[in-house]
């Protein structure tokens, strides 16, 4: 057999491998172009629509006069509690220990969810002496999208509440749970700080609920990503949130967010204008940085200056990450000094892979251990997470059995 035809199909071979190897590369580059459109697509660049509620500020609601806050305190009231050194005091300075529940929903609903039920349950069948109820600021007035009635039927339920537990002897924390960053009906929800809504909100149940011997007052659930400076004073605050926009089928995956220029209102001015406003010995419930975890500021001169404070820990499973943030820090040696409540703690008893997680049974050995905390747990609704309870006819969950334990146990 000669050579040259065997050279020649060689050639041919090489050529053919050089065209091969060239539309690859050119498949390949097809494919890095198709992936970086697909990209685009998913992750198409970010359009900020910037609201500035310092310089153009949210027409607010006007405060109607509450004529008759004294039929809001029905017989069987309890006595009203007074700061002192590190406790809660009767009137004949004998300590008192509160320990209850969460009752979740009037943040995110018009009318809540089993609201007066749950309360029934939570005193009457758990042992809860108090129950904390989080509230919207834009729903007591009436501002929320789905209200017309100027927020009548809101305040109607919150003011049921209030007799309801009064009736029972217990007490209530009334806490502002969502804001509104400043724009009146909308961002509807939990911001960095409270804003000067927040502050028109605390002046009207100020005067509504002032010195009820049943009502504590929470200013703010959860001051975050602010300096102590900020959350103490107040001051220019920005931050985004999600833009709600309907569905455009050209653009299915849209990236418009909302940045916010509004200014905080500090929780010192919070604490005086809802003292103002007639709640001259009610006691103020008052959370700290981190989500309201840590407390360790008011020990370092960042201490709301007033009397009948009581301040307020957000305790979960994940926040002890590092030493600093360590439950030592930042709420037990607080406690030492000043009132200190656990507003919100709770999660399961198993973690995401299934393997035991000790953080209720830590929890619980603590609250055991240091009688001068008061807690009420999260939460008393079988879909806000980590709840207590697995349905609506109250059945416990498995934590929610724990805590029911602890609510009926001697303190």
């Amino acid at each position: 057999m000669s050579m040259r035809p065997l050279l020649g199909r060689t050639g041919r071979l090489v050529q053919f491998a050089a065209f091969a190897g060239w539309l690859v590369f050119l498949g390949g580059c097809a494919d890095m172009a198709a992936r970086d459109r697909i990209h685009t697509l998913k992750n198409p660049p970010i359009t900020y629509i910037v609201v500035d509620t310092i310089a153009e500020p949210s027409e607010p609601p006007t405060i109607v006069p509450f004529d008759d806050p004294a039929s809001l305190i029905p017989e069987g009231a309890p006595p009203q509690l007074r700061a002192e050194g590190n406790r809660l005091v009767g009137p004949d300075g004998t300590p008192v220990r509160l320990r209850g529940v969460n009752i979740a929903s009037l943040e995110w609903q018009d009318e809540g969810e089993n609201v007066m039920r749950s309360l029934e349950v939570a005193i009457d069948d758990w042992g809860s002496n108090v129950i904390r109820v989080p509230l919207s600021q834009d729903r007591w007035f009436g501002r929320s999208p789905t209200q017309s009635d100027g927020g009548a039927r809101y305040r109607e339920i919150v003011d049921a509440m209030v007799v309801g537990t009064a009736q029972r002897g217990a007490y209530i924390i009334l806490e502002l749970h969502w804001n509104n960053a400043g724009v009146w009906g909308e961002n509807i929800g939990q911001h960095h700080m409270p804003d000067e809504g927040s502050k028109l909100f605390w002046q009207d149940l100020g005067q509504r609920y002032g010195n009820h011997p049943a009502v504590l007052m929470g200013l703010y659930n959860e001051p975050h990503r602010e300096s102590w400076d900020t959350g103490l004073n107040g001051g220019p605050v920005e931050e985004d949130v999600r833009t709600r926009r309907e569905r455009d089928p050209e653009n299915p995956i849209p990236r418009v967010r909302t940045k916010i220029r509004y200014r905080a209102v500090g929780l010192q001015e919070l604490y005086d204008a809802t003292r103002a406003a007639g709640a001259t010995d009610s006691i103020i419930v008052i959370g700290a940085l981190d989500w309201a975890y840590d407390l360790s500021g008011i020990l370092t001169g960042y201490a709301v200056e007033g009397e009948n404070i009581l301040y307020d820990s957000h305790v979960y499973g994940n926040k002890d990450w590092k030493p600093e943030f360590s439950w030592e820090n930042t709420f037990l040696t607080p406690s030492q000094t000043v009132p200190v409540l656990i507003g919100e703690w709770g999660g399961g008893l198993r973690g995401r892979g299934g393997e035991e997680d000790d953080f209720i049974p830590r929890m619980v050995k603590v609250l055991r251990e240091n009688e001068q905390l008061h807690w009420t747990a999260w939460c008393f609704h079988p879909q806000a997470g980590p709840p207590l309870l697995r349905n609506w006819d109250y059945e416990p969950s498995e934590s929610g059995q724990i805590v029911m334990d602890e609510l009926k146990a001697t303190d």
